[in-house]
């Protein structure tokens, strides 16, 4: 089996890939809120994604109880990687 060559997009779109899953146990682990090891695990991503996150906690309002943000800003990463698919191939 093999594989195509690696490239500079692909790459990208690979680490903005990464990112959403990131965000995404994140997001999952702040509805258990872990003890231990595991709250070291969500410290640190929180770390990582937060910054992201933030930006669109400033701009989307809650729904009731619900922070919408991290769905806007995983839908906001995937339209950065439509774009960049469009303009770098």
């Amino acid at each position: 089996m093999t594989f195509g060559a690696v490239t500079p997009l692909g790459v990208v779109l690979g680490l903005l890939r990464f990112y959403e899953i990131l965000i995404i146990v994140y997001v999952l682990m702040s509805w258990f809120r872990p003890g231990g090891l595991f709250l070291d695990i969500h410290r640190t991503l929180g770390t990582i994604v937060e910054p992201w996150l933030g930006i669109f906690r400033k701009i989307v309002p809650t729904v009731g109880m619900l922070d919408i943000s991290p769905i806007v800003a995983l839908i906001a990463l995937q339209l950065i990687g439509n774009l960049l698919v469009r303009v770098l191939r």
